[in-house]
């Protein structure tokens, strides 16, 4: 067999079952290889950035790799923004880039260019691949690399005769070994720092945000009094009926500051030391209070589960039970389309164990506090901050679990960066659902504008931050994709259409039309 074959066979033997496509003429080989085989899965997205954002999505909902396939460095580049998202996710991602046959490189055709320079910046892990016999072995890697908790960016450059040429039969699975454990002085210092009196935030992300975590973290607060918050863009978390809560940190820092302004003692599990998005003139660029104490209980790359049990156990919570959310819905709301009527409808709508993709921006901004007390649902928020994820990550997270229903909400310009995401939903027939919020600006640009204390909005400024003359139609867009699409302009008209998408099997958009 050949190296892409061998290739093949060695991630399907891994467990990598899909792989989000876009590729090129040095990348027919891997193309014929994924064709003749029954267990890959080629799903075709329409630009680089929807094949690494449905990755992504792939990846935090199954909690293993999906695989991509571009072309050439170019094409990995026009995939990076969205790698970017990955990589502040942690999700586990395997990208298969082609290259130049080994011996054309040295011509410097059009196309040439520094794949490994390009793959470094989002990518924990890059190799290119020396020869066909090589390939099988690099792959079993990639994989292995790409599994390491909670999950890293591995790239595999792969040259086209690599592909081509006879290679060996399939390497065998690298097991990653399991995320280490916190050590037994950070969970001491931790418990003493629970049992001292003082008043104490846990903030959580990545690990530390599953089911099971949030009910330890909630024993632990109920027994020492402390406050549980998350970071403000996680990867994904569990929330609704039959979790308990936690607080999410506010984006500007002026909320953030707020929320925390009297904590004496941070504790951090699974993540870092809460900082800003951005600097603001004259605003603190980290949240903490002077002088309160920081500690991390768990980092990143450990076992948050495990830590937070020993903790619990610690300070004597594990009897207790967790405070889990009740059921509690909204009642709907009548008369003009805003912000606010979007959140209500949704969580009054959303179906049980639904995935819910936010990349609403300002104007979707009401939707996940509406939505605390819904049916229980997964959340999925930006990491990385770089936009343009949210279409993608819906067909990701949508490959991932068919039977959940995808329920993306999505600010207009955003929404810009991957319209082509529409075309790969219809061809998958994808059970997606997507909100539009259509201001017709970049509205959170206008509000930075003002923030950073840059010139008055003159016309000319605000042009650049304006989504009109001439507007963009959605349904137009989606229809002219082959999804199923229909305007709102009034929370009566959004509440039919959500609640009758949201009985639909297939892809639908709503453009809901703010004033």
């Amino acid at each position: 067999m050949n190296g892409a074959e061998s290739m093949l066979e060695t991630l399907v033997a891994a467990g990598v079952e899909v792989c989000f496509t876009n590729p090129g003429t040095s990348e027919m080989h891997m193309v014929a290889a994924i064709g003749a085989s029954t267990g890959m899965r080629s799903i075709l997205c329409l630009f680089e950035g929807g094949c690494s954002g449905a990755a992504d999505g792939y990846a935090r909902i199954a909690g293993k790799p999906a695989c991509t396939l571009f072309h050439l460095g170019p094409g990995l580049s026009n995939a990076s923004a969205n790698i970017h998202n990955a990589r502040k996710a942690h999700s586990p991602m395997i990208n298969l880039v082609g290259d130049h046959a080994t011996y054309h490189k040295q011509f410097d055709a059009p196309l040439n260019s520094d794949v490994i320079g390009l793959s470094e910046p989002v990518s924990h892990w890059v190799r290119s691949v020396a020869d066909a016999p090589a390939l099988p072995g690099d792959a079993a890697e990639a994989v292995a690399a790409s599994g390491i908790r909670p999950g890293r960016i591995a790239t595999l450059i792969v040259p086209a005769d690599c592909a081509w040429n006879e290679s060996v039969p399939p390497a065998e699975t690298i097991v990653p070994s399991a995320a280490p454990l916190a050590g037994d002085r950070a969970v001491a210092q931790a418990a003493d720092m629970l049992s001292n009196g003082r008043n104490t935030v846990l903030l959580m992300s990545n690990m530390a945000l599953s089911e099971t975590a949030l009910e330890l973290a909630d024993r632990i607060a109920q027994k020492t009094g402390a406050r549980i918050f998350c970071d403000t863009f996680v990867p994904r978390l569990p929330r609704g009926q039959g979790r308990p809560e936690i607080e999410r940190l506010g984006y500007f820092a002026e909320q953030a500051t707020e929320q925390i302004r009297e904590a004496e003692q941070l504790i951090m599990v699974g993540t870092k030391a809460p900082v800003g998005f951005f600097a603001y003139p004259g605003k603190a660029s980290e949240f903490a209070p002077e002088g309160a104490d920081l500690h991390t209980l768990a980092a990143v790359h450990e076992d948050a589960e495990d830590a937070l049990a020993r903790v619990c156990d610690a300070v004597g919570a594990a009897d207790l039970a967790p405070r889990l959310k009740s059921l509690e819905l909204p009642e709907f709301t009548s008369g003009e389309l805003s912000s606010r009527s979007i959140g209500v409808a949704l969580a009054r709508l959303l179906p049980e164990n639904a995935i819910v993709v936010d990349e609403g921006g300002t104007a979707g901004s009401a939707c996940f506090p509406a939505c605390a007390g819904a049916a229980a649902h997964d959340w999925l928020m930006l990491t990385g901050g770089s936009i343009g994820y949210g279409l993608p990550q819906a067909i990701g997270a949508a490959v991932a679990a068919p039977e959940r229903k995808v329920v993306c909400v999505h600010g207009d310009g955003g929404a810009m960066y991957t319209i082509q995401s529409l075309w790969t939903m219809a061809r998958e027939d994808l059970d997606i659902c997507i909100i539009i919020f259509a201001n017709r600006k970049y509205q959170i640009l206008q509000i930075e504008l003002s923030r950073v204390g840059a010139q008055t909005m003159s016309p000319k400024t605000l042009e650049m931050l304006d989504l009109s003359n001439p507007d963009l139609d959605f349904v137009k867009l989606a229809e002219g994709m082959g999804v199923t699409a229909a305007r709102a302009t009034t929370a009566d008209e959004f509440n039919d259409l959500l609640g009758r998408f949201l009985g639909d099997r297939g892809p639908r958009l709503i453009e809901a039309l703010l004033p």
